[in-house]
């Protein structure tokens, strides 16, 4: 039987597949929606836009379900503090990501030019807001928040929505952006045909090569300009869930630590170089399979980078260190998570081999003949 200590790695791990499973999967949906009002200048060529994505979003978004499931019944005071304390952050998130089915069923309801262009701008928002916010959360999650327990562990917040508005936050949050239109411009450049596809390709290139920069922007930041998180008492990695058992330091470039303990993590900011310059390449040489994969690589890399840098730390105080989350003291029980262990593993392989099933059966191009003789069927 697996201890205390595994479960929690294993679902420390797991945790970071599902994020990543999310950004790779709706990402790409994100990325799309962000582009439509430039990759796609005509009525016909949104639609093709449009119908590249609309039959797997609802599907993909089980990921950011599957995510905060995750996070609810494996680390609960994760989820305490974050639904809580990020509150209207998230409402932003939830009425930006609501105009987006909206948006799919009702542009071509209507035969007007005025009506879809509104349509199209609110699923432009719906996929760009989503995207800001969700890197500005893993700024602050970098940063720290303002929160802390009393001894009986209820927790206080004490800060707002613009104090999530940062600097390193709201370049945390360029960061995503430019990610995730990379990866959706790799999507439409495979999906689509015609101009659209040529257009999408060239903004990949282009987010690929800002992504590049602005990610070695907030490494030099990381580095040199923001405090970290050290641990600096001895603590039981099967212990109780309990954050006050600890002491807990800031120091200057201490997120690199684990870089120079563990130096196979440096894998993971090569992987995310690496395949933004491979999706730039690919994209160029239009190799639009091989170049999808580069840029889901290089989310991969990304977000892996994060959460590397981060270890064991969950999510820090700012407000008072000691009561930072870590691994090790913001889990559920060790039978809750052996429990939910057993269940992910027979039903996360129904959901990979379901999807790679949906895909199969969609892949091919979209292209304007097919919009057109079901245009009364499609999106």
């Amino acid at each position: 039987m697996l201890d205390y200590e595994a479960l929690r790695l294993i679902w420390w791990a797991l945790l970071g597949i599902l994020l990543i499973g999310f950004a790779v999967m709706d990402g790409f949906d994100l990325g799309v929606a962000t582009l439509l009002p430039f990759v796609a200048r005509t009525d016909g060529e949104r639609r093709i836009a449009i119908n590249a994505v609309g039959p797997v979003w609802e599907g993909n978004q089980v990921w950011l379900i599957l995510g905060a499931g995750a996070i609810f019944a494996a680390w609960p005071p994760l989820y305490a503090v974050a639904f809580s304390g990020f509150y209207l952050a998230m409402f932003l998130v939830l009425c930006a990501l609501i105009l987006r089915p909206v948006g799919f069923k009702f542009r071509s309801k209507i035969d007007n030019p005025t009506w879809r262009s509104v349509w199209d701008w609110a699923l432009f928002v719906g996929g760009l807001v989503p995207t800001l916010v969700f890197g500005v959360a893993f700024g602050n999650m970098l940063e720290g928040a303002p929160f802390r327990f009393d001894d009986t562990l209820r927790m206080t917040y004490e800060g707002n929505l613009f104090g999530l508005l940062n600097p390193f936050a709201l370049l945390s949050g360029l960061v995503s952006v430019a990610m995730l239109t990379m990866h959706g411009g790799a999507y439409l450049a495979l999906k689509a045909e015609g101009p659209v596809s040529g257009r999408a390709a060239s903004a990949a290139r282009f987010a690929g090569l800002a992504l590049i920069v602005l990610f070695a922007l907030a490494g030099v930041w990381v580095a040199f300009g923001l405090n970290g998180y050290v641990i600096s008492t001895a603590m039981p990695h099967g212990g109780p869930s309990n954050p006050l058992l600890k002491l807990v330091t800031r120091a200057p470039g201490a997120w690199l630590d684990n870089y120079r303990l563990y130096p196979w993590t440096i894998a993971a900011p090569i992987l995310a170089f690496a395949g933004a310059a491979l999706t730039i390449l690919l994209s160029g040489a239009r190799r639009d399979g091989l170049a999808l994969v580069a840029s889901a690589l290089a989310v991969a890399g990304v977000i892996a980078t994060a959460g590397l840098s981060a270890f064991p730390f969950l999510l820090p105080s700012s407000l008072d260190p000691n009561a930072s989350l870590t691994v090790w003291d913001a889990s559920s029980s060790r039978l809750m998570l052996l429990i939910m262990l057993g269940v992910t593993l027979i039903f996360l392989p129904i959901v990979l081999v379901y999807t790679a099933w949906v895909y199969r059966v969609l892949r091919g191009r979209v292209t304007a003949d097919y919009v057109a003789r079901n245009s009364s069927g499609v999106y």
